[in-house]
C-alpha cells in the first residue's frame, strides 16, 4: 500500500486553491484539472458509476461482491487547498529518519519541535513537509490519495469480502461550498467518513455550530476643526463594540468545547466601519446566547448614538452533526474498533471547526470524520508522516471489513 505516498506526491502539484470571491463554481479552474484526473483514476483502478458532473463532484462506486446484504458505506475528502496560503508550484520534500530536531525547509524558514512539539512523536519515521513556500495540500489531498488506494487495493484484490462502498470527492470545502451542490442521488450510503481530520488516531463526530456576522456602523464626518458635537467616529464605535464581546471569548483564549467570537475582518473610516465576525459554540443553547448578546450589543448602541446607526447581519453557516450521528452511534464504534484492530490509538475530539460531514449530516447522511495524519494545515509548516498515511488506509479497509459483517 505503499503507492498511497506517490499518489499523495502527484496531487499536491494540482493548484487546486479555492477563493472564497469567486463567482464560479468550483470557485477555481485548477479543482477541474485534479476532479478531471481523479475521474481517469478511478476508472482505471475499475471502479463502477464514475461520474465528474457539472459542478464538479467526482463519484464513483465498488460494488458489493457478497450476497449478504449489508449497508453501503461511503468515503468522502475535499480537492481544493486552503485560500490562506499559495498551493502553485507545491515542492514536497522528504525527511527520512527523522532526527528530532530542526526541520530546514529552506534557508529562511525552520520547521522546529519548538513549535510543534509533536514533532518529537515521529523520531525516526518519514516525514513530508513544504520546502517553506507554500502550504503542503495535505488537507485533503492526503485524505483523497488514502482512499483512492484502499479502494484500489480492494480492486486489486477481488477475493476480500465487501458491501457496496461509495466515493465522492469535493470542491470548495474550504470556503463553506464543498455541499452546495452534493447530489445525495449519486451517493446512496447509509453512512458515510470524511477522511479529513488531522494527526493518527483522530476521530470526530461533533464540531462547532456556526453563524457569521455583518455589521455595518455609519459615522458622520465633519471637518476636525469645527467637529464638536457634531462628529460620529464610526471607527470608535466599533472599537467600544469590539470591547463590549467578552475578552475571554475570542480564539485565542479557548480550546477544546469553549466557543468564540472572532473577528475576522475590520474595515473603517470615520462615515463607515464594516466588521465581520464568526461566531462558534459546540452547544445550541449557549450558540443562540452568543448571537443574542451582540444583537442587544447593536441594539444598546443603537439607543446611545441613533436608531440605525448600526446594522447587523447574522447568517447561520452549519451546526453540531453530533444530533444527526448520535443516534446512529454505531458508525462511530465502527471507525474506532477500526482503529483499534489496525493498532491506531483512537482519539474522540470535538472538531473546532467544521467539515463536510457536518452539513451532509444534516441533509441526511451521517457522516463522522476520521485522521489524514496531517499537521499545521494551511500554512508552511504543514506536514505528514508517511506511516499515518498508511494505516489511515488500514483504517478505511477495515471499515469496509467490519462494515461487510453487519
Amino acid at each position: 500500500m505503499n503507492n498511497v505516498v506517490e499518489k499523495f506526491l502527484k496531487y499536491v502539484k494540482y493548484n487546486t486553491k479555492s477563493d472564497e470571491n469567486s463567482n464560479t463554481y468550483p470557485s477555481t479552474s485548477g479543482q477541474l484539472v485534479l476532479a478531471k484526473e481523479l475521474e481517469k483514476e478511478l476508472k482505471e483502478i475499475g471502479l463502477s458509476n464514475v461520474q465528474l458532473d457539472e459542478y464538479g463532484y467526482v463519484f464513483g462506486e465498488l460494488p458489493s461482491n457478497i450476497e449478504k446484504e449489508v449497508p453501503t458505506v461511503g468515503f468522502i475528502a475535499h480537492m481544493d487547498t486552503s485560500p490562506d496560503l499559495s498551493g502553485e508550484n507545491v515542492t514536497a520534500k522528504i525527511v527520512e529518519n527523522y532526527d528530532g530536531g530542526d526541520i530546514s525547509l529552506n534557508k529562511d524558514v525552520i520547521l522546529s519541535p519548538q513549535d510543534s512539539p509533536e514533532l518529537k512523536n515521529y523520531i525516526g519515521k518519514t516525514l513530508i513537509t513544504t520546502d517553506g513556500t507554500t502550504l503542503l495540500g495535505a488537507d485533503n489531498k492526503a485524505g483523497i490519495a488514502e482512499i483512492v488506494a484502499a479502494l484500489e487495493h480492494l480492486c486489486k484484490n477481488p477475493t476480500i469480502p465487501h458491501g457496496k462502498i461509495l466515493v465522492a470527492f469535493t470542491p470548495d470545502e474550504e470556503v463553506g461550498e464543498g455541499t452546495k451542490y452534493f447530489d445525495l442521488n449519486k451517493f446512496k450510503a447509509d453512512f458515510a467518513y470524511t477522511i479529513d481530520g488531522g494527526p493518527l488516531g483522530e476521530l470526530e463526530y461533533e464540531n462547532f455550530n456556526a453563524a457569521g456576522a455583518e455589521i455595518v456602523i455609519k459615522g458622520r464626518n465633519f471637518h476636525p476643526g469645527a467637529a464638536k458635537n457634531k462628529m460620529i467616529n464610526s471607527m470608535k464605535i466599533a472599537t467600544e463594540l469590539i470591547n463590549s464581546l467578552p475578552k475571554e471569548e475570542a480564539p485565542e483564549h479557548t480550546e477544546g468545547y469553549e466557543g468564540f467570537y472572532h473577528l475576522t475582518s475590520m474595515v473603517g473610516e470615520v462615515e463607515e466601519t464594516k466588521l465581520s465576525y464568526i461566531i462558534r459554540d459546540f452547544h445550541k443553547e449557549s450558540f443562540q446566547e452568543k448571537k443574542d448578546n451582540l444583537e442587544n450589543i447593536v441594539k444598546n448602541l443603537n439607543n446611545k448614538y441613533g436608531e440605525g446607526t448600526l446594522t447587523l447581519e447574522i447568517k447561520d453557516q452549519y451546526y453540531n452533526m453530533r444530533e444527526k450521528i448520535e443516534p446512529v452511534k454505531y458508525i462511530v464504534d465502527i471507525a474506532y474498533k477500526a482503529m483499534e484492530e489496525t493498532g491506531v490509538t483512537p482519539q474522540v475530539l470535538p472538531i473546532r471547526g467544521g467539515t463536510d460531514g457536518a452539513r451532509l449530516s444534516f441533509m441526511g447522511l451521517p457522516t463522522p470524520n476520521i485522521f489524514t495524519g496531517g499537521h499545521n494545515f494551511h500554512g508552511r509548516f504543514e506536514y505528514i508522516p508517511t506511516f499515518a498515511m498508511d494505516k489511515a488506509v488500514e483504517v478505511i479497509l477495515k471499515i469496509v471489513e467490519l462494515t461487510s459483517k453487519i
